[in-house]
């Protein structure tokens, strides 16, 4: 197996970016969510969302992890959006970070995060509260839970971690 790489999507990721998304969402949120759910969150239907995602300005894609030839993760990020009327507190958000779960642990997600957010960087995130891989994985990352909460339309508890200034 080779060094991951990273590099910025292009239209042609759309069917590899969905299959990694929907893998680390059956992997992270099957316990959280209804089974009816899977019904519409298909690969199928997330290949058409990326597809359509990365049609438009090249600048605004996501960056892919790819190892010999396939993509192995995905990260994207920039300026906070807020949620929900909670106001934002820093400039810039990781706004995702999925990886498939056969990759875990190998590096791919610090090179991910590490693309997308340089260390110096300030910046919030957003992270399912039972998600404790994930807040692990964000705190090695010099993330802290600030407190701030959130649930989503899919009756996900989120939780705020921040990092700087």
């Amino acid at each position: 197996m080779t060094e991951p790489r990273v590099r910025r999507a292009i239209v042609d990721d759309a069917g590899a970016i969905a299959v990694v998304h929907h893998a680390a969402w059956v992997k992270t949120y099957s316990d959280l969510l209804p089974a009816d759910h899977w019904e519409s969150d298909t690969v199928a239907h997330r290949t058409e969302r990326w597809h359509d995602r990365l049609s438009g300005d090249a600048s605004g894609r996501p960056l892919v992890a790819v190892v010999d030839g396939q993509v192995v993760g995905f990260a994207k990020s920039g300026a906070t959006r807020g949620k929900d009327g909670i106001p934002a507190v820093r400039g810039y958000e990781l706004w995702s970070l999925y990886v498939l779960p056969e990759h875990h642990g190998a590096g791919v997600g610090a090179l991910l995060i590490d693309a997308a957010l340089p260390a110096q960087r300030s910046a919030e995130l957003w992270v399912a509260e039972a998600n404790p891989r994930a807040r692990r994985f964000y705190e090695k990352h010099g993330f802290v839970v600030d407190g701030a909460r959130f649930t989503d339309d899919l009756e996900i508890v989120e939780i705020r971690m921040v990092r700087g200034r």
